[in-house]
């Protein structure tokens, strides 16, 4: 039995990949090794017999080696690699196998819980129905069916924004004296922290992964126990010598993801998570620059949670917020959201729609949830409603992402549509077995489901059909006249949408708060123009709901002019009533 010596590189052509499938993939990365027919023959040209040549780091211990000599009864030759030699290995020898679980494993766990398939029968036969019923109603009784679609339409809508009112203000209700001054994180000394896993899925970025590599190189996280995995996909050349050329931290790992369909973020992120060792794990984009301390603070907070806790959410917010009037609009509606909503959800105990970064897991349950849905354009929000189903708890910690603003419409109107088909997926899978959930979550959750996940697309594609029938009838009430409609309809349709819109102008003026950005407040003035764009967003959206359901529009980065020192200087802490 040998102790491991330095090699230059295997060939992996010498792996025993027949052997290797036998031990199996987990058990080799656990245990950091793999098995080799031989060594490369040009270096070892008269192979003895009896001896087993095994790749492997040097984190494999002298117990793992002499239990590798009693089960083969050969000498061990140890071919010391690193942990990237190795990984490369085990990817190439288990690629297919690693693709096809990325992209297959929770559709064959569950169909059910997977976007794979779109509309189920009973759920494309329903649709079908209800349309060719309104369309009757609609022929039959035009008068009667149309007023009973702007009604429905407005209680929706009314509904909707009510309940994100409702839950905003008890997050802002648990945030009444300080918007700036976070508490310290408990001291948590080196040796206490556990392993931990950043998962960082870049394709076609490698205008910003110098940026990346220095943006997370400053996580205050001791370097032994934490491990930065860079998913590459197996096409992107580019983006890789990026990476390369950017000399990272020994810590940072490029891992390639196996080529395969659909080509998604969260099917590289499940080629990550098979991979990672961490006791925690948390996702990053390409663009973000996370509060150093933000690691040990969802150390801290998991440690003060129960078990039932598996998913934590950091707050998103923008460096290039004061760039033009979008990128205002898009950090007024973040700081909303992230201050306000997700905190009123968790206080609540509601089913949190978790966002696309900054999500810091417990390892182990996110390998019990089957990982991520690459088939969901938005998994994200997809994860942590499938969380609260099955009875675990989404929280939020008191750190901050720093993120890049969409500068341009055209790149937002991408994003956005992806954000909204992948709700529309969401509610498609949930209301496969609405039963089941309402019991497993209970009624409440169940409604808050419907009332965020259902009704936020929903909402926005009301927006424009609510703006055009309010034109004309304020602008030309002649055309209102032969559809024989009560003026008490079209009056109460517009109130429900301009009370609707009033409070979601109020929501978003909340916003600034939090920071201490006040000069953002009158910003929120506009937003009824900007929901103008997601409504735009949400018909695309539906439309490729329907014709190219997994497709993963790409968002553009590292288009701003600006730099994080520009971003605007939060205020001091003061008290807020």
């Amino acid at each position: 039995m040998e102790r491991p010596a330095p090699a230059e590189g295997v060939n992996p052509a010498t792996v025993d990949r027949a052997y290797a499938q036998q031990l199996g993939l987990d058990a080799l990365i656990h245990q950091q090794w793999i098995p080799l027919l031989h060594h490369d023959e040009s270096s070892v040209p008269e192979e003895p017999e009896g001896v087993r040549h095994i790749a492997a780091t040097a984190s494999m211990t002298r117990r793992r080696l002499h239990a590798l000599h009693t089960e083969h009864g050969e000498r061990i030759h140890v071919h010391e690699v690193s942990s990237d030699e190795l990984t490369s290995l085990l990817l190439e020898a288990f690629g297919e196998e690693i693709a096809d679980d990325a992209a297959m494993a929770l559709h064959r766990a569950n169909p059910l819980a997977s976007a794979r398939t779109v509309f189920t029968r009973p759920q494309a036969i329903g649709l079908i129905l209800a349309l060719v019923i309104t369309l009757v109603c609609l022929i039959v009784w035009p008068s009667a069916a149309l007023g009973t679609l702007i009604a429905a339409a407005g209680i929706v809508f009314l509904c909707s924004t009510l309940f994100k009112f409702a839950v905003a203000t008890r997050g802002a209700g648990s945030d009444i004296t300080s918007f700036v001054s976070e508490p310290e994180p408990p001291a948590i000394s080196d040796d206490d922290l556990p392993p931990y896993t950043v998962l960082v899925p870049v394709y076609r970025e490698e205008n910003i992964v110098a940026q990346l590599v220095h943006n997370l190189g400053g996580i205050d996280y001791p370097q032994h126990k934490l491990e930065v995995f860079i998913l590459v996909e197996a096409e992107d050349d580019a983006t890789r010598n990026a990476v390369l050329e950017s000399n990272p931290p020994a810590h940072f790992h490029i891992m390639t993801v196996p080529d395969g369909m659909p080509r998604t973020k969260p099917r590289a992120c499940n080629v990550g998570l098979r991979f990672a060792r961490g006791e925690f794990l948390v996702i990053y984009d390409a663009e973000d620059t996370p509060e150093p301390d933000q690691l040990k603070k969802a150390v801290a907070a998991f440690r003060q949670a129960d078990s039932s806790t598996v998913v934590l959410q950091a707050a998103l917010n923008y460096f290039n917020a004061r760039e033009n009037m979008l990128t205002r609009m898009f950090t007024l509606e973040y700081n909303y959201w992230f201050y306000y909503m997700l905190p009123g959800l968790d206080a609540a105990g509601l089913p949190i729609p978790l966002g696309g970064t900054s999500n810091h897991f417990r390892t182990s349950a996110l390998r019990e949830l089957g990982g991520w849905d690459p088939h969901n354009v938005t998994e994200d929000a997809d994860l942590g409603i499938r969380a609260s189903a099955l009875g675990y708890r989404v929280g939020v910690i008191s750190s901050t992402t720093m993120e890049e603003a969409n500068t341009s419409v055209p790149n937002f109107i991408r994003q956005r549509s992806r954000w909204i088909k992948g709700y529309m997926q969401t509610v498609l899978i949930h209301a496969r077995r609405p039963a089941a959930l309402m019991k497993e979550v209970g009624p409440v959750a169940f409604l808050s489901f419907l009332l965020l996940i259902g009704g936020t697309p929903a909402t926005f594609l009301l927006v424009l059909p609510f703006m055009a029938v309010t034109a004309v009838a304020v602008l030309f009430p002649e055309l209102i006249g032969p559809l024989d409609l009560p003026v008490w309809l079209l009056g109460l349709g517009m109130v429900n949408f301009f009370v609707g819109s009033a409070l979601m102008v109020h929501l978003t003026m909340m916003g600034p708060y939090r920071r201490g950005t006040f000069t953002m407040v009158p910003w929120a003035l506009l937003n009824p123009l900007y929901w103008v764009l997601h409504s735009i967003a949400s018909y695309k959206a539906l439309w490729q709901l329907l014709t190219r359901p997994h497709y993963w529009e790409k968002t553009a980065h590292g288009l701003t002019q600006e730099t994080h020192a520009d971003a605007e200087p939060a205020q001091e802490a003061t008290h807020v009533s």
